[in-house]
């Protein structure tokens, strides 16, 4: 049971705890075989990230020597770093424990991944064969033990950590007769090769293998006995730090702090257990690592979030099927979006609904002769982006196009930099945010000019503007043509241009300034109804939960009485369920096929609820050091349509974990009155039958 000080749990054990539910999936054999190892290569993926940015704050804590203990939930900084380490190699042994199992299910399937040692003949030639078509050149391959100085490993790359035994005793100083080389694996070629079928029988050899096998022919040129590979990895802090120089430009600021990345300090190194023991010395000792650092013993493989993109071979029957995004009742693809838009406000839901309804309101902004404007906010775009298209094509018609740039999204830095110089080649206004603030709302507005004067249209996201994640992320996004609501996003907008101007608002919730207050001035309206017996609820659901503010608010609706469930995707420092202190409030975490991304709020209000949808968490930097925008819902059909949302997945029982003082991921068992849930195939059931009615 972790350790729970005062009324939290830490967020960093929550987010481990969050990540475990992620390599639960890889484990249920429910999941399709190939997707479990997708979700094996998310899991490896996420651990990256974290160590990049959680682990490596609390580094710096640690570094500073500070004890950090306000804040990181009564935890001191040193023995939250141990807790991380320990935590994290148990969870590196289960991945790799679920690995092995699906590679022998695999098997059964006629799936064979095979290493060096499993090579037949006819592999060999054409494993051979494709190394020097395709991998020789493309290898970066350093002879150690005469460099003065040891190479800059690169964050998150794998290397082949190579030991060759020389022949005849050749002395090589303190290292005896061992010569150490480093391979750099070449991330420009795919990590699975389908070697030739064999019968129904398909092999794959994974490249670290494949370079294996021809480790002679890249050492031609030394006389060994022996020789080894064995993998490595380090993980560098990925906090960016931005110098004040007043003669650059923020894009070079920022392109700066993302080319240091590189050199930023080590936070984790990550070995084969199997390595020899003197190999792994000399590396410690070469890269100045001590036992102090977060050193995980792992397996054969790193990099295992390449596993995310594992071929499928063609077995449809091993994945999951892919759903067909559904039309919104009432608003067609024919004729004018925003026309319908001026009689009545529409929600979708993503994936189960297409994305396409967004390219095609900004596409048709763009062509329409009436849209004088649009204003748009940018956090992470798709690669070959729509939205980009789409917006370029309204400057060329003459549209005034203005577009905030977040360049600090988290690991986007580089592609927003990219599309930003893009954008302001167009001609299209850019604007790089508040300073101390990033940009995280999700807005978009049109002004178009009509016979009684400027009219404005727009949508509000929970999510990206991005039509390759809005295939897996779940949002909703609100398209609506209320005055009251367009004209405080106009605001905002105004905002990031004038910062020193603070708006009211009364429509919308926006932060730094009002997201907190205003929400707890709805708990506390739930409070107030519960002191003097009326029915009070709060049903919220969002990715993360570490305000200790607001979880101290929740804890003091649920002491009143208050009803409180809560669907919390990721991190949730609250502990529901303790006796005196959060008795009325539940929590549930749902991990399945999709990512659970929706921010959605709802008030119990007398019998009138108040729901919201938002851009942001219950976390310290979405309340405090973010511009975040959250929008009423006023159309009744679409609040209903939100409170059974939330309701279906409140029910699910087959893929909702309990969050409770164990933090053990125990899945909310079906009672004996229940059928079988999945909430996210049932949302798209929903709204199948929303179609039919």
């Amino acid at each position: 049971m972790v350790k729970v000080k005062n009324e939290y749990i830490n967020r960093e054990i929550s987010w481990l705890h969050f990540n475990a539910r992620v390599l639960q999936e890889s484990a249920d054999k429910k999941v399709p075989l190939i997707d479990r190892l997708r979700f094996l290569g998310i899991f490896s993926n996420n651990l990256d990230e974290f160590f990049k940015v959680r682990y490596a704050t609390v580094k710096r804590i640690v570094d500073a020597g500070k004890k950090g203990k306000s804040v990181l939930g009564g935890e001191r900084a040193q023995d939250l770093l141990e807790e991380i380490t320990k935590i994290v190699i148990a969870q590196q042994a289960r991945s790799l424990e679920i690995l092995n199992s699906i590679e022998e299910e695999l098997k059964t399937e006629n799936i064979f991944i095979i290493d060096e040692n499993e090579v037949d003949e006819s592999q060999a030639e054409f494993i051979r064969d494709y190394f020097f078509k395709k991998v020789n050149q493309e290898l970066m391959t350093i002879i150690l033990n005469d460099l003065t100085e040891f190479p800059l490993l690169k964050d998150t790359a794998a290397y082949l950590a190579v030991k060759m035994v020389m022949k005849n005793g050749e002395a090589l100083g303190t290292y005896g007769n061992n010569r150490y080389a480093l391979i750099e694996i070449p991330k420009g070629i795919d990590r699975f090769i389908e070697l030739p079928k064999q019968g129904e029988k398909n092999y794959i050899i994974i490249l670290d293998d494949l370079i294996r096998f021809c480790l002679d022919s890249v050492f031609t040129m030394f006389e060994f006995e022996s020789i080894t590979a064995h993998m490595i990895k380090i993980t560098r802090d990925a906090e960016l730090d931005i110098d004040n120089d007043l003669t650059k430009s923020f894009i070079e600021k920022i392109s700066s702090s993302v080319e240091h990345r590189k050199i930023s300090d080590p936070v984790r190194f990550v070995y084969d257990k199997h390595i020899d023991k003197d190999t792994l010395q000399f590396l410690k000792e070469k890269m100045n690592i001590i036992d102090t650092d977060s050193v995980i013993p792992g397996g054969r493989y790193h990099n295992r979030r390449d596993y995310m993109g594992f071929p499928s071979l063609g077995r449809q029957d091993l994945m999951y099927q892919k759903i067909e995004p559904l039309p919104v009742k009432g608003l067609s693809m024919k004729g004018s979006l925003l026309d319908k838009i001026a009689l009545k406000d529409y929600l979708i839901y993503t994936p189960y609904h297409t994305f396409t309804y967004v390219t095609k309101f900004l596409r048709e902004a763009a062509l329409d002769p009436k849209v004088r404007a649009i204003k748009i906010t940018v956090y992470r775009l798709a690669n070959d982006s729509q939205i980009a298209s789409a917006l370029i094509n309204a400057v060329k018609n003459g549209k005034q196009v203005t577009v905030q740039i977040e360049l600090q999204a988290r690991f986007d830095e580089q592609a927003n930099i990219e599309y930003a110089n893009q954008l302001q080649a167009e001609g299209i206004n850019l604007i790089f945010g508040v300073p101390g603030l990033k940009v995280h709302s999700k807005i978009c507005l049109v002004e178009r000019e009509e016979a009684e004067g400027i009219k404005r249209y727009g949508f509000i996201s929970t999510g990206n503007f991005n039509e390759s994640t809005a295939k897996i992320y779940t949002d909703y996004t609100l398209f609506t043509a209320h005055e009251g609501i367009l004209k405080e996003m106009n605001k905002v907008f105004e905002f990031f241009e004038t910062n020193y101007k603070i708006n009211k608002y009364k429509h919308l919730i926006v932060s730094p300034h009002y997201t907190k207050s205003t929400f707890i001035k709805l708990i506390d309206n739930e409070i107030a109804n519960a002191i003097v017996g009326k029915e009070a609820y709060i049903k919220i659901k969002m990715n993360s939960l570490t305000s200790y503010k607001m979880v101290d608010k929740l804890y003091e609706a649920s002491k009143a009485g208050v009803k409180v469930q809560l669907i919390i995707r990721g991190v949730c420092c609250l502990i529901p369920g303790v006796e005196g202190m959060s008795e009325n409030i539940e929590a549930i975490s749902i991990v399945d096929k999709f990512l659970e991304h929706p921010r959605l709020f709802i008030f119990g209000n007398q019998g009138d609820p108040k729901i919201y949808i938002s851009s942001a968490d219950w976390m310290t930097r979405n309340l405090d050091f973010r511009v975040e925008v959250g929008c009423p819902i006023y159309d009744e059909d679409i609040k209903q349509e939100l409170l059974d949302t939330f309701n279906i997945s409140w029910r699910d029982n087959l893929k909702a974990r309990i969050f409770s003082e164990k933090q053990d991921n125990a899945y909310r068992s079906i009672k004996a009155d229940e059928s079988e849930l999945r909430s996210q195939f049932e949302l798209y059931d929903y709204y199948q039958k929303k179609l039919e009615s």
